[in-house]
């Protein structure tokens, strides 16, 4: 039987306008793309790097 992905849940709460195309675009990868939005996501380290990324547009609301 596989194990269960671990799932993290994040929120965007800051604005994509005046930021970099490439903060715009991890925006989009990671299912946001207006304030207060939240998307449910796998925890990998491709999802954590892209957090960080935008790390000051975004919070991580809660981890499964």
């Amino acid at each position: 039987m596989a194990k269960a992905a671990k799932m993290i849940k994040v929120e965007q709460i800051g604005s994509a306008i005046r930021r970099h195309h490439s903060q715009r675009e991890t925006l989009i990868g990671l299912k946001l793309n207006k304030i207060g939005r939240t998307t449910e996501l796998q925890d990998t380290p491709a999802i954590r790097g892209m957090i960080a990324k935008v790390q000051h547009l975004v919070r991580v609301v809660g981890e499964k």
